[in-house]
């Protein structure tokens, strides 16, 4: 549980600053933005393995890049549930991906694995 509670506040984070840089992201209140966050951490563990199969040719075929559409429509999936969060287009959804991605990234990075402790 404490796994999941860091890679929200790591999504929180990265859904933040794709809120202050990306044109096209917004979010309403500090509210919205902690329940997308963990919106987007649940969607990402159950609706992300589906499409991730069902589009895994298309992702071989463009060598990996697909999954940037693929989180992408997770974030937008997030943003056509929560009403205070917004994502205008496929543009700013695959640079809140990557800022989100990023983020979650560097998260990754200075806390660590938490599977080799």
């Amino acid at each position: 549980m404490a796994k999941f509670i860091v890679r929200a506040i790591f999504a929180a984070l990265g859904l933040w600053l794709a809120s202050r840089f990306v044109p096209g992201v917004r979010v309403d209140d500090t509210g919205t933005l902690v329940l997308a966050a963990v919106l987007l951490g649940i969607v990402n563990a159950f609706v992300r393995p589906v499409v991730f199969v069902l589009t895994l040719p298309i992702t071989i075929l463009t060598l990996g890049l697909f999954l940037l559409v693929v989180n992408a429509a997770m974030i937008g999936l997030v943003a056509w549930l929560l009403s205070g969060f917004h994502v205008d287009g496929l543009v700013a959804g695959i640079l809140a991906a990557i800022v989100t991605g990023v983020t979650s990234w560097v998260g990754y990075m200075v806390l660590g694995d938490a599977r080799r402790d």
